[in-house]
């Protein structure tokens, strides 16, 4: 009975040392590929697509005077920064900027966003674009470019922090 325990034992310890010894095997390339592939990159164009159709929210409602329905599309917390105009902290400042904008905008004007690029993730999407505001009669008013960076809270994106600016106006020659 001694004899066969000390023999386990001795096998146990055998096979622990040499376990433990092994060389290291090719496995690991293949298991971090395996958790690469199980780790789904976003599609960036359904993002895109989401995106825009909140920018073409936010054109329609700036067209319709409707400062509340804009400042839904921003978080509590929010940051915008305007052109020549203070920083706007908050969702309550943010419908104050607006408002105040609105107020000033000549009957009839309109304006436009076009998403030139996004990246990040499914819940963190930072967006570059450009603008086009028109007259009444359809005459370019101004152009400019803006960024946003939109966060998924509750299944939809918010934007959490915008900064915008107009394009500098041609100088006649």
């Amino acid at each position: 009975m001694k004899f066969s325990l000390s023999i386990s034992l001795l096998m146990t310890a055998f096979l622990l040392t040499t376990a433990c010894n092994a060389p290291a095997t090719e496995k690991t390339p293949k298991t971090v590929e395996t958790v690469q592939a199980m780790v789904a990159k976003p599609d960036m164009a359904k993002v895109k697509a989401e995106i825009q159709a909140l920018e073409n929210a936010y054109a329609d409602s700036d067209n319709a005077n409707n400062a509340n329905a804009i400042a839904a599309l921003y978080t509590d917390d929010a940051v915008s920064l305007n052109n020549h105009e203070p920083m706007s902290i908050g969702k309550a400042a943010i419908l104050k900027s607006q408002t105040a904008g609105m107020a000033k905008k000549k009957k009839g004007t309109t304006v436009t966003y076009d998403i030139m690029d996004v990246y990040g993730d499914e819940n963190q999407v930072t967006e570059v674009g450009k603008f086009i505001r028109k007259d009444a009669a359809g005459k370019v008013e101004r152009t400019g470019k803006y960024m946003a960076v939109w966060e998924k809270r509750d299944g939809k994106y918010l934007c959490v922090r915008d900064i915008s600016n107009n394009d500098a106006k041609e100088v006649a020659q």
